[in-house]
């Protein structure tokens, strides 16, 4: 059913007048001033009584120390890689402040667990749960934070007695770098670099005196280049030999070819040669065949041409003519023979060759007598520059680890100087003083007081007149009960009637 007045319905909705807000103030007064006057009570008293005094310190985060890495290098250089500070060192030094084993050390330092109030109540609490009750109440006072943009980390503790906030401070400042220290340099360096260093030249001691030894065993300087001497003599040795045996092989050749040329060539030859004929004969043919010619002659004025002795007689003038034809085809010679030259210089050329070959072979026989001692003497010397090099390796290996560890305890050394002199990676930039002035003055205290007090009274009243179901006003009963109201009196009669 729709409500027959809308003009009651707007005015359920709006917002309450000041007059109304007074009206509901002056209905709950009492529950106003009880509330405003306790919480400004306490206020007060907190002021006079409750006041926190806030020590302040700072520290610097910085790259002033960059410490070799402990590698294998004789010379390690420092790192420079990261050389600004980054938010994860900042936060690293930030949780170090916070650290537990640290807030143990600060509590100890302090007796901060005598300072705890409800310690009476736990009479048989053991004195580490007493510590570390405290720590995690330090914990909670401590405030770490580091400062946007900047190498800084603000640290505060805020405490009752002004001097206890400041030796809190100092003592976590002391102890945090200690910690520092301890965390970013472990100590016994120096100790373990010196044992070490003592270890290696015992070792190098050794391996010297091994090497010694060997090379007076062996009789050997320096095995490998006596080697390579050697190798270079075998090679040498290797090519003259197989040139020796060229020339031998040249030679064998040039004594075959000259023994073939001596079976060829004849030891003698002809130098002068004469013909001529043989006068005597010629003349006495000639007389015969003249004699013969006056028989024939004598004759044919005896007898026919046809008798017998006419035909002997010219048998034989022919005999004398043909003999004497004969003779002056084949005058006689008179040959002259020498040494033949050829001969001589074939003949003394192989036995030049002959010799030759012998050197030659004599030659190849000592030089395959040194190829044999060169290789000999090529391999044990090959093989005792393993054994020398090895020794060697070991001697300059043990040399190396000798010169590292005296660069690395030097290094620790300088290391351990740094840590005493308090030359670290930070510094802190502000020392704790001890506060004099609290962290919110007694004024300021109360007139915040006086403000939550009005706010809690207000807030209570409210709070009870919302709770309170009771229906004050006729445009209450309009608004829930939905009838009209005919009239309404006052809770006291002084009031005036409306209807």
């Amino acid at each position: 059913m729709p409500d027959a007045n809308p003009a009651r319905t707007e005015n359920d909705f709006a917002s309450p007048t000041l007059r109304e807000l007074a009206i509901l103030l002056f209905r709950r007064g009492r529950l106003f001033v009880g509330v405003s006057v306790m919480i400004f009570a306490l206020s007060v008293v907190y002021a006079f009584t409750g006041t926190t005094y806030r020590a302040h310190a700072r520290v610097l985060v910085r790259r002033g120390r960059a410490d070799p890495p402990l590698t294998g290098q004789q010379n390690a250089p420092p790192d420079f890689s990261r050389e600004e500070v980054t938010e994860e060192d900042l936060n690293s030094e930030v949780e170090l402040l916070k650290d537990d084993d640290v807030l143990r050390r600060v509590v100890r330092a302090n007796d901060l667990g005598a300072h705890d109030w409800l310690r009476w109540l736990r009479p048989h609490e053991a004195e580490a749960a007493r510590s570390e009750r405290a720590a995690t109440r330090l914990a909670g006072r401590l405030k770490v934070e580091p400062i946007k943009k900047t190498n800084l980390i603000a640290v505060s503790y805020d405490s009752a007695d002004p001097q206890l906030a400041a030796h809190v401070l100092q003592s976590l400042t002391a102890i945090y770098l200690e910690k520092h220290m301890e965390v970013h340099r472990p100590g016994g360096q120096l100790h373990f670099f010196d044992q070490q260093t003592q270890e290696s030249r015992h070792q190098l001691e050794a391996a010297e005196t091994e090497l010694l030894d060997f090379a007076n065993r062996h009789r050997v300087v320096m095995a490998a280049q006596q080697r390579d001497l050697v190798l270079q003599r075998l090679d040498q040795t290797d090519a003259n030999y197989r040139q020796t045996g060229i020339e031998m092989s040249e030679t064998a050749r040039r004594v075959r070819e000259l023994e073939a040329q001596l079976g060829k060539l004849p030891e003698r030859s002809v130098t002068q040669i004469r013909t001529a004929d043989n006068p005597e004969l010629l003349r006495t043919v000639k007389a015969s065949l003249l004699d013969l010619d006056l028989k024939r002659t004598q004759l044919l004025t005896k007898f026919e041409p046809t008798h017998r002795l006419v035909q002997e007689i010219g048998q034989q003038i022919l005999q004398a003519k043909a003999a004497i034809a004969a003779e002056k085809l084949n005058p006689l010679r008179d040959e002259t023979t020498d040494l033949n030259v050829n001969y001589a210089w074939a003949k003394a050329e192989l036995q030049k060759a002959e010799v030759e070959m012998k050197g030659l072979q004599a030659r190849a026989g000592t030089t395959r007598a040194h190829l044999t001692e060169y290789r000999a003497l090529a391999r044990q010397l090959g093989e005792e520059a393993i054994t020398q090099d090895d020794l060697t390796s070991s001697e300059k290996v043990a040399e190396e680890n000798y010169l590292l560890y005296v660069k690395k305890r030097e290094i620790a050394r300088m290391g351990d100087a740094l840590d005493d002199g308090g030359i670290v990676n930070v510094a802190i930039a502000e020392r704790p003083v001890v506060p004099q002035l609290p962290v919110w003055p007694a004024a300021a205290v109360v007139l915040v007081g006086l403000v939550m007090a009005v706010t809690a009274g207000t807030g209570a009243a409210f709070a009870a007149d919302y709770m309170d179901p009771t229906l004050r006003t006729p445009e209450e009963v309009v608004a829930c009960l939905q009838i009209p109201v005919l009239a309404s009196l006052p809770a006291k009669g002084r009031g005036r009637l409306s209807a």
